[in-house]
């Protein structure tokens, strides 16, 4: 009996020491703080490794220190000119003082949550619809800047924010796909009256080159006219030349005699034709009178 319940009080006692190491030992990972509460005082941040705590009279809150992300669901918001839209946008968070985070505020996430609800609507409520839909990288710095400054008290920095869906009302989507089909109509324009004015300067080009290709050649072929032209009559002009030379060496060298037979030859030729009329030259008689006193010698 004895011996049964010194095996009862032993085990009693293991099971407290285990109960005790496993309240007393933590293990925190590198991505992860304890905020640690000894008599509900807060004594600071551990981890991360292997971390003892005073079972009882220690408290641990874990706090991740990853980039965290959270939806904001869809929200009704009214723009500066009245115009009811639905937004929703994710948040990207990060904590970077684990004890302020804890000891600032209640609920981070919850409270986080409801800031950048009234945020996104005080945001949208100072900017009209147009500038909604074009200007989304406007709206989500002013988001980020306004709720950062909320959550930097609670040792938290807003790292981005990004608008996923706006949805306006219907009657502004019907006027919005009628403007895209107006637009595309009058691009469709546009690309057709450029190409066919760019066709039009490429023909009057390609003319315009044809054109001075042919006055160039043209001009070439003149050139090449006049060159040969002149060439030609160089020529002629010195075969000419030559000829009157050989022919005034030949007349050197002729006598009276032989002049006045050519000159017989000549009337002779004339006597032949059907004219009424002869002509005789001056030197008729002076050449019949030499021909005559040379055949008398």
């Amino acid at each position: 009996m004895e011996w049964t319940l010194l095996l009862c009080g032993i085990a009693f006692i293991v099971i407290l020491m285990v109960i005790f190491l496993a309240n007393a030992i933590r293990i925190v990972p590198e991505y992860q703080r304890l905020v640690v509460f000894r008599l509900g005082r807060c004594i600071g941040t551990k981890g991360p490794g292997l971390i003892l705590l005073i079972p009882v009279i220690d408290r641990a809150v874990k706090v991740d220190l990853r980039e965290q992300v959270r939806e904001i669901p869809h929200q009704t918001s009214i723009t500066k000119d009245n115009a009811p839209i639905s937004i929703d946008f994710l948040w990207y968070y990060k904590v970077l003082d684990p004890a302020e985070s804890v000891l600032q505020v209640g609920n981070f996430e919850v409270a986080a949550q409801g800031m950048a609800t009234t945020t996104l609507r005080a945001v949208i409520g100072g900017i009209p619809l147009d500038d909604v839909l074009s200007e989304r990288e406007h709206i989500n710095t002013m988001l980020r800047t306004r709720l950062d400054e909320v959550t930097e008290r609670w040792g938290v920095k807003v790292t981005n924010v990004e608008i996923r869906e706006i949805i306006p009302p219907r009657e502004v989507q019907e006027a919005m796909n009628r403007q895209m089909s107006a637009e595309r109509v009058r691009r469709a324009v546009v690309t057709e009256s450029t190409g066919t004015r760019e066709a039009a300067i490429n023909v009057a080009e390609g003319e315009k080159q044809a054109a001075i290709l042919k006055a160039e050649g043209q001009k070439q072929a003149a050139i090449l006219q006049a060159e040969g032209e002149k060439q030609a009559q160089v020529l002629r002009a010195e075969g000419f030349s030559v000829a009157l030379e050989k022919i005034f060496a030949t007349a050197k060298s002729v006598d009276q005699k032989t002049m006045t037979l050519q000159y017989f030859e000549t009337l002779k030729a004339l006597g032949g034709s059907a004219a009424t009329k002869f002509i005789f030259p001056l030197e008729f008689t002076s050449m019949v009178e030499n021909f005559t006193r040379g055949k008398e010698k």
